[in-house]
């Protein structure tokens, strides 16, 4: 088992939770986001709503973990926050760009998603600093 503080982990999945559901409100970026993505009103609420949310939370864990194990027990909560924004605009922001490039997807939507995981991954870097 890596040595990764757990309870860190699992708030750092938690918060990733809490922070989407923020970002992707109608009180930040909802309609922005779901014009850029090309959704109607009809697809953005469609689908197994139990499922997407459970995913969501799995694959924050996993994006939690390995990010914790990156770090290691020996950050310190300032370079942790770095690194966390460093890791979500650096690799996650960056390579959804390369992505987003190829399939001709708009500035706008790579600028909200990206946004979110360059904040979430700065969370992941407060939370897992400050717990060391």
């Amino acid at each position: 088992m890596p040595d990764v503080n757990w309870i860190a982990v699992l708030l750092c999945a938690v918060s990733s939770l809490a922070l989407g559901g923020i970002w992707y409100s109608p009180m930040l970026f909802a309609k922005p986001w779901q014009r850029a993505a090309g959704l109607s009103d009809e697809q953005a609420k469609s689908g197994n709503m139990a499922m997407i949310f459970g995913l969501t939370f799995v694959l924050s864990l996993i994006a939690a973990l390995v990010f914790a194990m990156f770090l290691g027990r020996n950050f310190g909560l300032v370079p942790a926050i770095g690194a966390g924004a460093s890791a979500g605009l650096c690799w996650v922001a960056a390579s959804l760009g390369i992505s987003y490039l190829f399939e001709h997807r708009p500035l706008t939507l790579w600028l909200i998603n990206g946004g979110y995981h360059t904040l979430q991954f700065t969370l992941f870097g407060v939370i897992l600093g400050w717990m060391h």
